[in-house]
């Protein structure tokens, strides 16, 4: 299994809740887990899940590890300079031992993630990704059957990590530390930049198809790889960034091939005046530092005014064409300037398509065309990119604010108070950074019915069981009170609903906080809070549950108005009434009726009640026992007996508020 796949799909090697509520329902899989063959494949998929978190980071990681890969490549070209008091060509050892060890710090990133692969690879598979691959329909189902599957996530998994082993190959590295200075003492200075060349592109062009592979695997896998748009604006910035560094870098490479060979030319028309490998030089690695002084046949062809005039001085002596700009690069000591205006070159090549003095050699003929179409390609992707990745950003806040502009005028031509211009205002803000323009619902309920429940399922299921009525339930209760409940938002100061209106739904409040109000008979009015995992309109579990059924929906016994902004499930009185109808054997459970009683408002204010009257009937009756003055006639335990105080009990609570829940009592 992949690395990337895991980062975004960690539940995917574990069975799903919904089949093994199915199972539960129809009463298959009643064996043992310890005796299931997939038992240590469970193992497997859950120590993937513990680790998904980190392993999605470490894909963004490795993908900004590629990118990095890439940008690290072709400064090995940068290291072929031109000796400028010497005329001659060597390595500049500094730069590449510096580019090294940037190169092994990439290196080092690809081979650990060639290492997770790897113990991927022999983990067996986990039983949820091979049905998913036995239920996709193919050509090939009816060779192997189940073992076809298998088979093609080998084959794939083979070729990706032949890719990775490919990737980390030191190809640049033998080139320019035993290749290159082996072909620069033996005279062959042109040929070790087409070397250079050939080596480069033999590595670069599949470290690009890897890094692109990398890209799509984890677009593929979970839709996006850094989530903002954002970071897709910069990631095709970079993108076009590297393939200017590249072109670049190719381009300075051949310049120099081009001042050698202007060098070589020269070397051939001075004659004796140029001893034979003069133009290659005494240290192919340069240091800084000579070992030892030049010799007489290198300091007279040091001394050839015309070739330094012609190949080095400027560019207009000779035909270098499209590397017109690298004369004054080739020889420059400084490496900084040596990187930047290749890069800049580049950047000015893809960007304007041409603009180009190119000479009759045909390899320069074609490094400009390959560049100029490339750059056509990359600026028109980068253009459309760029665009597409704006107009999903603007493009909900213009239908915000052109929501909010109606709004407005509806609000202006219906002349509503100042008070509920501000409210609906307050509202239409909170929908928005609660759903940033999303249509949640709409987009739901266009899909198929099995997709929509299995979404629901996922998005709904650990927030409803949050509400601890719920955490009693079985799954398949659970699955379907998650298809049914609806997303709410209520702005801060909303009345939800007013005391003795009917109940239409109940509310399972996720964020934010309620306050429950309700009017005594005495005129006093008695509060409590509501806060996240508690619940309202419990009421309509007595009204489903009641027998004989009553259509006319119960009366709330509270008002409800929000202390803050607050975001909860809702599930209409038809929702609930099918659930409790459907899984009746649920609600009568001793476990689900306490806790519908413990989380219940009407039930916490009942308790509350006959709590407060027997303590006061206590604190009264200890009040008489202490007074000396007062002797009364016949003895306390006399004047009432036990069925007299239960009697006075019974009717201060039946004279209380209380719930009407007589079902669940």
């Amino acid at each position: 299994m992949m690395l990337a796949d895991l980062s975004v799909r960690p539940a995917a090697s574990a069975p799903s809740p919904q089949g093994a509520a199915r199972r539960a329902a129809t009463g298959e899989g009643d064996e043992k887990p310890t005796s299931s063959p997939g038992a240590g494949r469970g193992a497997w998929a859950a120590a993937l899940d513990q680790r998904a978190g980190w392993a999605r980071e470490w894909d963004r990681a490795y993908l900004l590890a590629c990118a990095a890969g890439l940008v690290v490549d072709p400064l090995f070209l940068y290291a072929v300079c031109l000796s400028a008091p010497l005329m001659c060509v060597f390595l500049d050892g500094w730069f590449a031992a510096a580019v090294t060890a940037l190169r092994c710090a990439a290196d080092a990133m690809h081979a650990w993630n060639l290492m997770l692969r790897l113990r991927d690879a022999r983990a067996p598979p986990a039983r949820g990704d091979a049905d998913e691959e036995a239920a996709r329909p193919g050509r090939d189902d009816a060779l192997g059957g189940g073992a076809v599957p298998e088979r093609r996530a080998r084959s794939r998994n083979k070729k990706g990590i032949i890719l990775d082993v490919f990737v980390i190959l030191p190809v640049m590295q033998v080139i320019v530390w035993a290749a290159a200075p082996a072909m620069i003492r033996a005279g062959s200075t042109t040929a070790v930049m087409t070397v250079l060349l050939v080596a480069f592109l033999f590595e670069y062009l599949p470290k690009i198809y890897h890094s692109v592979c990398v890209l799509r695997r984890s677009q593929d896998a979970s839709g996006y790889v850094f989530g903002t748009i954002w970071w897709g604006i910069a990631l095709n910035l970079m993108a076009y960034f590297v393939a200017a560094h590249a072109v670049g870098a190719c381009w300075y490479l051949l310049g120099a091939q081009r001042a050698t060979k202007c060098l070589r030319e020269q070397c051939a028309q001075a004659g004796s005046g140029c001893a034979p490998g003069a133009l290659a030089c005494a240290e192919p690695l340069y240091y800084g530092a000579a070992a030892a002084a030049p010799g007489a046949g290198r300091l007279a062809w040091a001394g050839n005014a015309t070739a330094r005039g012609t190949c080095l001085d400027s560019g207009d002596n000779y035909q270098y064409g499209a590397y017109k700009w690298t004369v004054m690069l080739v020889a420059n000591p400084s490496r900084v300037e040596r990187i930047l205006l290749p890069i800049f070159w580049g950047l000015m090549t893809l960007s304007t398509f041409g603009n180009l003095e190119s000479t009759t050699e045909w390899l320069e003929i074609v490094f400009n065309i390959i560049t100029i179409t490339g750059g056509l390609i990359l600026v028109t992707m980068l253009i459309g990119n760029i665009k597409v990745f704006l107009n999903a950003t603007t493009s909900k806040k213009q239908a915000m604010h052109t929501r909010l502009r109606s709004v407005e005028l509806w609000m202006k031509r219906k002349n509503l108070p100042r008070s509920f211009r501000q409210r609906v205002r307050q509202y239409e803000r909170q929908r928005w950074a609660a759903t940033r323009g999303v249509d949640e619902c709409r987009i739901v309920r266009d899909l198929p019915e099995g997709l929509r429940r299995d979404i629901k399922y996922h998005l709904c299921l650990d927030l409803v069981r949050q509400v601890p009525l719920f955490q009693h339930m079985d799954d398949l209760v659970l699955e379907n009170i998650c298809d049914r409940v609806k997303s709410l938002i209520f702005p801060k100061g909303e009345v939800i609903v007013r005391e003795g209106d009917p109940v239409r739904r109940m509310l399972f409040i996720v964020r934010g906080h309620l306050q429950s109000s309700q009017a005594l008979r005495t005129g006093a009015t008695s509060r409590c809070t509501l806060g996240p995992g508690n619940f309202s309109g419990d009421e309509l579990l007595s009204w489903c549950l009641r027998r004989p059924f009553l259509e006319r929906l119960p009366a709330s016994s509270s008002t409800l108005a929000t202390l803050e902004s607050t975001e909860a499930f809702g599930l209409d009185a038809a929702d609930v009434r099918y659930v409790t109808r459907h899984f009746r054997y649920t609600f009568t459970n001793d476990r689900v009726r306490r806790s519908a009683r413990y989380y219940s408002p009407g039930w916490r204010t009942w308790a509350a009640v006959a709590v407060q009257l027997a303590w006061r009937r206590y604190k009264h009756r200890k009040t008489l026992a202490s007074l000396s003055f007062i002797r009364p006639r016949r003895p306390l335990s006399r004047c009432s007996s036990l069925g007299e105080e239960k009697l006075r009990l019974y009717t201060a609570l039946l004279t209380s508020p209380k719930p009407n829940q007589d079902d669940l009592l």
